[in-house]
């Protein structure tokens, strides 16, 4: 259980940047049945695919869900580098060609930053960002908006790894597409968490649990089915489908099942090779002063009982 299960305290207001994605539908589809969050808001960054592709997508992700929260698009590339996509994993569409309907709405008129500056003065120190993308937006909100830093209470980002890569042998792929904007967030003082390859290749789902989900038959599930079995079977981890965003949203709501350790990260920038690499303190001895928690495992047991838990809300 979470810790708002009974829903008479507050709710965790959070806005979910995003670059929908395989992985960043599922992770919505979570969200908006996690009672321990309130979600605000969706922004949308240039990532898995194009600006235009990941804003219609969490457009149609969100009428699937049933929400009318605002969706208010932001980046269409890095801060100072070329675009970096990825067709190869979530197809050219972003979401492998799944037949989901157009949306009836059209995305908000504000940008992003804007859209995330305005909401956490609304709500009074109290904001949490859940960024499962890019970094793009938040570094540009940080940038339009000095004060912004001390207004936001925590963001938690699936990004980066203490050990190894996926979109290289050292770089992780949301970090790699905008080290830049990666670096000034973890230099922000913001409170983060880092969700990396570290746990999310270990918050999997394996293609039986994949399959009791989808067997709950409503439009949400077979959604959420569709674009998470796909990665079952892949070299990376043989156990299941890694369930990467939704594991920053299941920590947002509940990190108790975690294993966090605070330590000092930072992004490789300068480097060819080593681009986006996100290096750490975690077992060396230069103790520096500590600027992330880094979760590093879950109860994998635990995680997949919630995710279907969440799904049996629709």
């Amino acid at each position: 259980m979470g810790r708002y299960d009974n829903m008479s305290e507050k709710r965790i207001p959070v806005i979910i940047d995003c670059d929908p994605g395989c992985d960043d539908t599922a992770a919505l589809l979570l969200a908006f049945r996690c009672p321990e969050l309130d979600v605000r808001g969706i922004t949308t960054v240039s990532g898995n695919v194009p600006l235009d592709k990941t804003t219609y997508n969490a457009l149609r992700v969100a009428e699937a869900i049933g929400t009318d929260v605002r969706v208010c698009p932001g980046a269409d590339r890095p801060m100072f580098r070329e675009a970096v996509y990825a067709p190869h994993v979530h197809g050219e569409d972003g979401l492998l060609g799944i037949p989901l309907p157009a949306p009836k709405r059209k995305a908000s008129f504000y940008k992003a930053w804007d859209f995330i500056y305005e909401e956490a003065a609304a709500q009074e120190g109290e904001l949490e960002i859940i960024a499962v993308g890019p970094l793009t937006n938040l570094a540009i909100a940080l940038a339009a908006h000095n004060d912004l830093a001390g207004m936001i209470k925590r963001i938690v980002i699936m990004g980066g790894a203490a050990q190894g890569g996926n979109v290289t042998p050292c770089a992780e792929f949301n970090i790699y597409v905008d080290p830049e904007a990666a670096g000034m967030v973890m230099k922000s003082g913001i409170p983060l968490c880092v969700c990396g390859l570290d746990v999310t290749l270990k918050a999997y789902l394996t293609a039986a649990e994949i399959g009791e989900i989808k067997a709950l038959g409503t439009p949400q599930a077979e959604l959420f089915a569709a674009v998470t079995e796909q990665n079952c079977e892949k070299v990376f981890c043989p156990q299941g489908a890694p369930l990467h965003d939704p594991a920053a949203v299941l920590f947002a709501a509940d990190s108790s099942y975690f294993t966090v350790q605070r330590c000092w990260m930072g992004v490789e920038t300068t480097g060819t090779i080593t681009r986006g690499k996100t290096v750490t303190d975690c077992w060396s001895d230069a103790q520096k002063d500590p600027n992330v928690e880094l979760v590093l495992d879950v109860d994998r047991e635990r995680f997949a009982k919630t995710v279907k838990r969440l799904m049996e809300r629709y």
